[in-house]
């Protein structure tokens, strides 16, 4: 029996075909609020899902001097990183799947194959947009990818756990982005960086190097990077309202907060004009860590003078 709920936790829910759903419906509501913001209509609300349907039933075209096995393996494992980090968090509200010590660092770095997959993607072939687009995926990764992965060690701090669901314990409630709010601030930030969403997406600059890294992409393999994508937007968001905004202990929570926290991005991207690869990685990196520092400093002040009271 238990083998039966591992096998549907795996494929149905949540780390399954719920999560690429919400991630589509979440994509949905990002592309149609940030179109409300700029005036114009937005898409309809199974334009996601269409989109996918329809890259899913096209052809894969094999580029001839790409290496096919890596081209073709990268979008499955893009896809499965994401997904299998799913396990580990608590999707819609609910417990994870499975947790043990530890999995909240296997789960950040489980989340960072997409971005991998897509640089080698890009590096794979001999496309020009390809190749500048690889380079600046990894260029991104190395400046968003820290600061991101400090934001959400603060709260582990704090909790003293490396385990997501004792974290999800000790927040229970509290709102540790009015304690926290670089680190908020620092994740918010790193999570748009990962994703390259708008004003961070030079990787992908349609007006400047068609796709990216994955201009050679089309057919099944542009699907599954896709998803991996939206499947990644999910977990950032519930790990972000999980660690700072008091937990999401029910569905409905879980519904609210990172609606919630989608808005805000959505808002954000409205806003803010493409960013060069220069700008985008020149600065984060050092000071977006730098925040991320200051945060923890002042945590082991406050934990030092409040120990001192005690005793």
């Amino acid at each position: 029996m238990n083998e039966i709920l591992n096998i549907l936790a795996i494929l149905l829910f949540p780390s399954g075909i719920f999560l690429l759903l919400n991630g589509l419906a979440y994509e949905w509501v990002d592309r149609k609020m940030l179109a409300r913001l700029q005036n114009r209509v937005g898409p309809r609300w199974f334009q996601p899902v269409a989109d996918v349907v329809k890259l899913l039933v096209k052809e894969e075209v094999l580029p001839r001097d790409a290496n096919h096995t890596l081209f073709i393996l990268l979008p499955i494992i893009a896809v499965a990183g994401p997904l299998t980090a799913a396990l580990y968090v608590p999707i819609a509200g609910l417990p994870p799947a499975f947790s043990f010590k530890g999995d909240l660092i296997v789960a950040l770095y489980l989340l960072s194959l997409l971005t991998l997959c897509t640089g080698l993607a890009g590096a794979n072939t001999r496309s020009r947009f390809s190749l500048v687009g690889a380079t600046r995926t990894l260029t991104q990764l190395f400046a968003y990818e820290a600061p991101f992965l400090m934001a959400l060690l603060g709260p582990a701090i704090v909790a003293g756990s490396w385990q997501i669901n004792e974290i999800m314990g000790f927040v229970d409630g509290r709102w540790l982005l009015l304690t926290q709010p670089l680190g908020f601030i620092v994740a918010i930030i790193g999570l748009m960086g990962k994703l390259e969403l708008p004003p961070f997406d030079a990787p992908e600059a349609e007006t400047e190097i068609v796709a990216g890294a994955l201009t050679e992409y089309s057919g099944r393999g542009m699907a599954l990077f896709h998803l991996g994508k939206v499947a990644e937007l999910v977990i950032g968001l519930t790990l972000v309202a999980t660690f700072y905004l008091g937990g999401v202990g029910s569905p409905l929570e879980y519904l609210l907060k990172t609606v919630l926290l989608l808005v805000g991005l959505a808002g954000f991207q409205a806003l803010m004009t493409r960013l060069r690869i220069d700008q985008t990685v020149g600065l984060w990196w050092r000071y977006g860590s730098l925040l991320v520092i200051v945060q923890w400093l002042i945590l082991a002040v406050v934990k030092f003078v409040q120990a001192g009271a005690v005793s």
